[in-house]
């Protein structure tokens, strides 16, 4: 007869498996400093050896949870952007898909927005942010040009409406009030109507002297 212990028993995928389960946990309560080796393997009821067998420390371990889920947020983002259409359908579906990754995947963008060496390497939010953003200034740049407005300053643009909805994003991660529909309809309607009603030529209404 087999034995049962033997034929429960992990096999090296699925181990690896669960102790990325631990560890994406544990770098999401703790961070990336708070947490151990020591830490991850009690959790995942393994000795030291085995972690270290599978990435070489902590380290590595953070790093492979990182390049996961900074390509989860892209290829919802990108599948967002990619599906084309109205302006503001894209802006509602993008705003949509990061709300969505927060609350389907909140320990995930829990790591992301923490600041870590290791992250440095291996991806951050705001690096992430900063490559959406430049997709996004094509799709402003040709609104721009249909509308009469100068495509230099889509980059520009394009920084402020992504910045704005990632910032909110961060916000409603630990408030989850109002719900997420109502979160990116006002997002939306910030940033399109304002869009909307852009000045050609913007300048600031106060005076200020020269220091």
């Amino acid at each position: 007869m087999p034995d049962p212990k033997r034929s429960s028993r992990m096999t090296g995928s699925q181990r690896r498996e669960q102790l990325l389960s631990v560890g994406r946990e544990l770098f999401a309560e703790k961070g990336f400093e708070g947490t151990s080796v020591e830490e991850i393997a009690a959790r995942a009821k393994v000795s030291k050896p085995v972690v270290y067998e599978h990435f070489g420390g902590k380290e590595g371990m953070y790093a492979v949870i990182v390049d996961r889920e900074v390509q989860r947020l892209t290829g919802a983002i990108n599948g967002a952007l990619d599906e084309g259409g109205h302006p503001r359908q894209v802006l509602e579906r993008t705003t949509l898909a990061l709300l969505d990754y927060i609350e389907e995947h909140t320990p995930g963008f829990r790591i992301l927005v923490r600041d870590s060496p290791v992250a440095q390497a291996t991806g951050t939010f705001s690096s992430l942010i900063g490559d959406v953003a430049t997709q996004v200034e094509h799709l402003l740049g040709n609104e721009f040009k249909r509308s009469g407005f100068s495509a230099s300053a889509a980059p520009l643009y394009a920084q402020m409406l992504v910045g704005m909805i990632a910032l909110t994003g961060q916000w409603w991660l630990d408030s989850r009030s109002p719900k997420k529909d109502e979160v990116a309809a006002h997002l939306v309607n910030l940033a399109w109507n304002g869009l909307h009603g852009l000045e050609k030529k913007p300048a600031l209404t106060t005076n200020r002297k020269d220091s």
